[in-house]
């Protein structure tokens, strides 16, 4: 195996040469990982410079867009797809480290990226959140239009797996907040002043929050949140006990919210209820997108403006025709 770092994560210098992409920095970026232990993103930035011989000006560079750094936003990048692979793991947000699958792949580092491009275009029938989030296109045989549309999905996937990263790192009551916050962003409540409410802790009876649907709050929508790691199911016997909570507070409208995803049993329950509950089951996958959708804690980043021939205008000039 080449060695490209010392013990001590320093690079050995290469030639110079343009700023790489994200899929050659992958390698010397997992090895820089099995040499230094846990780094952050910012981290990487100074020894795989000098690993790939790039100037100040070349780490400075940015896109025409002005929207960021160009050598940053690849190392980012070569580090998501080692983290979707499971090459690397994040033992807290920002950072780093090695799994043993990372280790193993460094004996044969020439097959990492197809490692990688196998890995992540694996069909299987999704059920858990990591597979759900999963990024399955990563052909590069694209016109232009389906590479764009290939890209901003990606970088979708990418910012939901943010949100309940970050998500996840919150205290419990403030994940309660958040989707409160978010059933109201999506118009639920309407006008009506303090329509979001958080129950108390102590006496919540199964019951999250309650958003008021009139002025006099007849109509109710009561909510369970359930703040799990992303691959712990909710199981039918969770969703009972809501449908039980319910009950007690006499409503037949109730959403029940996660982080994680929801067991086959579960689902298979409440599409059993037979109309006498109206129960929504909202998943982490489907709540990073209502966030991300919505715009709750988001911010627009960038808008591109894509354009194509009217034809309307351009039939109405007079052809030439050509004997």
């Amino acid at each position: 195996m080449k060695t490209f770092f010392s013990e001590k994560g320093s690079p050995k210098k290469e030639t110079p040469m343009s700023i790489p992409k994200h899929d050659e920095i992958r390698l010397p970026a997992l090895q820089l990982l099995e040499n230094s232990g846990e780094l952050k993103t910012k981290d990487f930035i100074q020894p795989l410079s000098q690993y790939f011989n790039l100037s100040d000006e070349d780490i400075n560079q940015m896109y025409p867009s002005g929207n960021g750094y160009i050598f940053y936003d690849r190392i980012t990048w070569a580090l998501s797809y080692l983290y979707m692979a499971k090459l690397v793991d994040k033992p807290k947000r920002g950072t780093y480290k090695i799994t043993s699958t990372g280790k193993d792949i460094l004996k044969k580092p020439a097959q990492i990226n197809e490692y990688i491009t196998t890995t992540l275009k694996t069909k299987k029938k999704k059920q858990t959140t990591s597979e759900q989030l999963m990024i399955e296109n990563t052909d590069d045989n694209l016109t232009p239009q389906e590479r764009l549309s290939s890209s901003y999905e990606t970088i979708k996937e990418t910012r939901y797996k943010e949100i309940l990263e970050i998500t996840l790192s919150k205290k419990p009551i403030e994940f309660e907040r958040l989707v409160v916050k978010l059933l109201q962003q999506m118009g639920y409540g309407g006008e009506i002043k303090d329509a979001g409410e958080v129950t108390k802790i102590s006496n919540d009876g199964g019951i999250d929050g309650i958003i008021k649907e009139d002025v006099l709050g007849f109509g109710r929508i009561h909510i369970q949140a359930k703040r799990y790691k992303i691959d712990i199911p909710v199981s039918r016997e969770d969703v009972q006990k809501f449908v039980g909570a319910l009950a007690v507070a006499q409503s037949n409208k109730g959403v029940f919210i996660t982080t994680s995803y929801f067991s086959k049993g579960a689902i298979e329950y409440v599409k059993n209820l037979n109309g006498t509950n109206n129960i929504v089951l909202i998943d982490g996958k489907k709540l990073a997108e209502y966030i991300y959708n919505f715009g709750l804690g988001m911010q627009t980043e960038q808008i591109i403006e894509l354009k194509k021939l009217d034809t309307d205008f351009w039939d109405s000039m007079q052809d030439d025709i050509i004997s």
